[in-house]
């Protein structure tokens, strides 16, 4: 028999005219399962193939889905073989009997009939991770993508090809709660809609009629169709009831990466910040699809085959052509110092007062470099100043906007103390006008 009746589809040797004593006959298990999991919603679409026997004319299958989180109301089945020649006329739903129904099918062929079944679910859910190993000189690394899926569904997938979806769902109804109603739908018996034993059936015609007396109709409304995307995992994998699995979705043997130390006080503290950027293109081994948002692990290779451990962050969703930044937290071994070593005042300005107008505030900073690495590295330092009237004596700078400057340097391994030096001149009240 099935486990926990989730598409318990049985042959049913019934009378036509009679609901009484039923045969039950257990028919094949799936031939094939599909599971597409839409996190966002507690949603998973499961698509299966089954053959079935059938007999020319009515036959009567009992689909069964007590235990599990199956929404009764999407269930539909296709015999695409067959177009035309297999219909689903009628479900039926015997009273007093909670998680079943009775499905009337009238086939024009007798014998093994492939059919396409398909229904919703909740209950399943998915999440993104990935390792990330550097090369001994942090130039390469290798990015493996993971996808872990948890399965508390109440069924067992067995041999599922699993796909994921990136987006965001909006139900008017949750399937875990459609999964509870009894009768589906919420429509209660009606005599007139009665057979044998209070039987409630269900038909195009007695939908139709009887739509006055139902919950509005479940839908999905999607948003933004254009930002989904469809992450199929290679292979099946099967996913039991109660446990999670971890699916590999992306191996990426050697990435070009670039490694940044960069200390910018205003968005980091006094503490510079150690970054690793890759780019989800052709020109890194990727740019076939986006990236799912998810947890960063990373280690780096060590000359002796070892692995180090390095930082743990988070990715947001990476579309195809973005630059990736990784922000791995506080360096250990990098030090930026900023120093004030001279500061003095001079070009004073007087109104017809004799009163001082304005004034320039000359600064020297003495920035105080350390790389206690045994490689080199590469090193991005913000500078931002008060107001935008100013000029500098320096070295090599980037002005970024009005008052920020960066230098950018690469700074050797093992380095006790470099310095950079600059002078800063701020111009205030009226001399900001005479500077100009």
């Amino acid at each position: 028999m099935c486990k926990k009746a989730l598409i318990c589809l049985v042959a049913i040797v019934l009378p036509l005219e009679l609901y009484a004593k039923i045969d039950l006959v257990t028919l094949p298990v799936r031939d094939q399962v599909q599971l597409t999991i839409y996190n966002a919603a507690d949603l998973t679409l499961v698509r299966e193939q089954r053959t079935l026997t059938l007999k020319q004319g009515i036959n009567r299958l009992e689909f069964g889905w007590a235990d599990t989180l199956i929404d009764p109301t999407s269930v539909y089945l296709d015999a695409p073989q067959h177009a035309g020649k297999v219909n689903l006329l009628e479900v039926a739903y015997p009273p007093n009997v909670k998680g079943s129904a009775i499905w009337t099918i009238e086939s024009q062929v007798a014998g093994a009939v492939p059919v396409d079944i398909s229904f919703f679910t909740s209950g399943l859910s998915w999440r993104a991770f990935y390792m990330c190993t550097l090369s001994t000189d942090e130039k390469m690394m290798r990015l493996q993508n993971y996808v872990r899926v948890d399965n508390r569904s109440g069924e067992d997938y067995l041999n599922a090809e699993t796909r994921v979806v990136v987006g965001k769902i909006h139900l008017l109804d949750k399937i875990a709660e459609l999964a509870q109603r009894h009768p589906p739908y919420g429509m209660p018996p009606m005599d007139e809609y009665a057979l044998a034993d209070d039987m409630i059936v269900e038909s195009d015609l007695m939908i139709a009629t009887a739509m006055q007396f139902r919950a509005a109709p479940k839908k999905i409304i999607k948003e933004g169709l254009s930002e989904y995307f469809l992450y199929s995992i290679e292979g099946t994998e099967t996913i039991r009831n109660g446990w999670g699995k971890r699916l590999i979705a992306l191996d990426v043997e050697k990435l070009p990466v670039r490694a940044l130390y960069r200390y910018d006080e205003y968005r980091y503290g006094k503490q510079a910040q150690r970054l690793l950027f890759f780019k989800n293109d052709k020109a890194h081994q990727l740019g076939e699809t986006p990236l799912p948002d998810g947890k960063v692990m990373i280690y780096r290779q060590l000359a002796d085959k070892h692995l180090s451990y390095v930082a743990a962050t988070n990715t947001q969703y990476i579309p195809v052509e973005q630059e990736v930044e990784l922000d791995l937290g506080a360096a250990r071994y990098v030090k930026v110092e900023p120093v004030l070593i001279d500061y003095r005042t001079e070009n004073y300005v007087f109104d017809l007062k004799g009163n001082i107008s304005g004034h320039d505030r000359v600064q020297t900073w003495q920035l105080k470099l350390e790389n206690n690495r045994d490689l080199p590295v590469e090193l991005e330092i913000f500078q931002h100043f008060q107001h935008p009237h100013w000029t500098i004596e320096a070295g090599t700078y980037e002005k970024v906007d009005l008052d920020t400057i960066k230098y950018r340097l690469t700074l050797p391994a093992r380095t006790k103390e470099y310095l950079l030096t600059y002078t800063l001149t701020l111009f205030e009240g009226e001399r900001r006008r005479k500077s100009r």
